[in-house]
């Protein structure tokens, strides 16, 4: 393998995204033992210990179950006590409801819940807020508006660990919370029956890593138990079967961008699976939709189902998610998924106008900024920006100026709704808490890679200022030097369909577990062209006459896509993941370009 420390993998120091290339696997006797000690192909044994499989573990990672991982629920803190609350709600008849947050996540976690409340024969409400209307998290209001309506214990999901006052009025109007989260957490919590979140900071569970969707599955699984000891399931009443909702589970913890580790990865691996029976009538409907061919994979439930499950609560009807996930009539399921898909264009519109306009500003303050570079972290605002789509828009310009980023959206009443996206290295909720503690913020919380906020206009530029010096050392160290890891190199004729069939073995991949990246040493573009929304496809030939389709997603007007399109001729070592190519049943492959540097 080509590799010098000084001068990157393939010696590519400085590729065409101004990143060096290093190898992600620097031992590769590591990748030998493994592959003589559990009998795999050697290049899927680079995949495994650049992830940390070892051989006693690379059975269980290559075939995931739900019972290797899934641990007692008891040992997240609050879980026994929110289970037990629940249960005399259902035993005792009274009207319960779920308060989600209007993303893939909270909508997951309260369709979760409105499935097994009607399998076991128990009335649920679900209540989702308008993100525009009443923003983020419970409000005083909509608890009270659900009392009226009868409800005497909310269950909030995704959201509710912040809430200390929307929860103070709820108990001093004689409504019980249990709260199911993920979130950061203050030491102090809010006035609630119960709080289980992984992420508070006196949990010793270990579960951190968990999505809202995933609490609200082991909490399915502890109330299940507890029902059982209170002798609901006597008589005519059958268990519900918890493995048939693991395909929501898998959507939600996909969308939510936790690490594929662990339990989540058990979860996501063997949701899948149930996805791909079609048995959630709304799941169907909306694959139908989104034009979803194949065995569905993280890619599917990422890109094509996410979004739009997720633009419901951006751009139009906050609970059209939830009501698509817990349909049982066809009809509905195909009414709905083909709104959301509706909506889901609706919001590319959107984006693309707030996000021309967003950069726009970032730039034109580059140009007035003495350092000509950005700050540690980029803040851009403007009245009137839609609040759906500022969480896509900030991941994009991070993405862009390699930038903590947070994108807020001003309302005609001075108020900003900021969306935050962070760099690994780089801690956004934590920031945010402390933003929160020394009074800037009206409200805010995250995690360490996305977070939100609410905040007075006027607090703007303090704000950035405290954040900026929160962050900066931290931003500074993530930026010495911008790397590209590389699991290995392969020859376009190497880079096969069988291939791809392998390396899939390691998979789920997503965040925590890496979809694998190779180089393809000296290859020549034989044809490329503008397709899409600014991206470029292309043929790569390489020396050995092999030829390998590729594409650069939304790379058109960069240094990157303009190289590709411009080539003249010239050779290039090329980096990306391989992906199925099943265009009109061909079952082949092509690389998704992540970088290149011309030689």
């Amino acid at each position: 393998m080509e590799y010098e420390p000084d001068s990157g993998f393939l010696g590519v120091g400085r590729s065409l995204t101004s990143r060096r290339w290093i190898p992600r696997l620097e031992n590769d006797r590591l990748a030998l033992q493994l592959a003589q000690q559990a009998d795999v192909p050697e290049l899927l044994a680079r995949v495994l210990v650049a992830r940390g499989v070892t051989a006693d573990a690379c059975e269980q990672h290559l075939n995931p179950t739900l019972r290797s991982y899934l641990p007692d629920p008891s040992i997240v803190e609050d879980m026994d006590k929110a289970a037990e609350r629940i249960t005399k709600a259902i035993v005792d008849g009274e009207q319960v409801a779920v308060f989600g947050d209007y993303d893939v996540d909270g909508a997951t976690s309260s369709a979760l819940l409105k499935l097994y409340f009607e399998a076991i024969g128990a009335p649920l409400r679900i209540y989702i807020p308008d993100r525009i209307k009443e923003g983020y998290g419970p409000n005083a209001p909509a608890f009270l508006k659900l009392k009226d309506l009868g409800a005497s214990l909310i269950i909030t999901v995704d959201c509710g660990t912040m809430a200390h006052k929307p929860l103070g009025i709820a108990k001093e109007r004689g409504l019980d919370v249990v709260v199911v989260d993920h979130h950061q957490a203050e030491p102090l919590l809010p006035p609630a029956v119960a709080v289980v979140n992984p992420n508070r900071l006196d949990d010793t569970s270990g579960l951190g890593q968990l999505a809202a969707v995933g609490v609200t599955f082991l909490l399915l699984i502890a109330l299940n138990r507890t029902l059982r000891s209170a002798g609901w399931f006597e008589g005519d009443r059958e268990e519900p079967d918890l493995l048939d909702m693991l395909d929501i589970a898998a959507l939600g913890t996909v969308c939510d961008v936790v690490p594929l580790t662990g339990l989540n990865r058990a979860i996501v691996t063997q949701g899948l699976k149930v996805m791909g029976s079609r048995k959630n009538m709304g799941l169907a409907a909306l694959g139908d939709v989104a034009k979803m061919d194949g065995a569905p994979g993280t890619y599917h439930a990422g890109f094509l189902l996410g979004p739009r499950v997720n633009a419901g609560g951006r751009v139009g009807r906050a609970d059209l998610g939830a009501r698509l996930l817990t349909t049982h009539d066809a009809a509905e399921a195909h009414e709905i998924a083909l709104a959301l898909d509706t909506y889901n264009r609706e919001r590319q519109a959107i984006e693309a106008m707030v996000l021309e306009q967003a950069i726009e500003q970032v730039d034109a303050a580059l140009a007035h900024s003495r350092a000509n570079q950005p700050p540690p972290l980029i803040i851009a605002s403007g009245t009137g920006w839609h609040p759906g789509v500022i969480g896509i828009v900030a991941s994009r310009i991070k993405d862009k100026y390699d930038r903590p980023t947070f994108v807020v959206a001003i309302d005609g009443k001075g108020e900003g709704k900021g969306s935050g996206r962070s760099v690994p290295g780089v801690d956004l909720g934590r920031a945010v808490t402390a933003a929160l503690e020394a009074g800037l913020l009206v409200n805010g919380g995250g995690h360490a890679m996305a977070a939100g906020l609410t905040v007075r206009e006027g607090k703007l530029d303090e704000l950035h200022e405290f954040l900026n010096g929160r962050i900066a050392s931290d931003v500074m160290a993530a930026g010495e030097e911008r790397q590209l890891k590389l699991d290995g190199a392969l020859t376009t004729d190497a880079a096969s369909r069988e291939m791809f069939e392998m390396l899939e073995k390691a998979g789920p991949y997503g965040a925590g577990n890496p979809e694998p990246r190779f180089a393809v040493p000296r290859v020549r573009i034989v044809r490329a062209d503008r397709v899409g929304q600014n991206h470029v496809r292309c043929i790569l030939a390489g020396d050995e006459g092999g030829r390998l389709k590729g594409i650069a997603f939304r790379a058109a007007d960069s240094e990157l896509g303009e190289s590709l399109l411009n080539s003249g001729g010239a050779v290039f070592h090329v980096a990306g993941r391989l992906r199925a190519d099943d265009w009109q049943g061909r079952r082949g492959v092509q690389l998704q370009i992540d970088d290149a540097a011309r030689l």
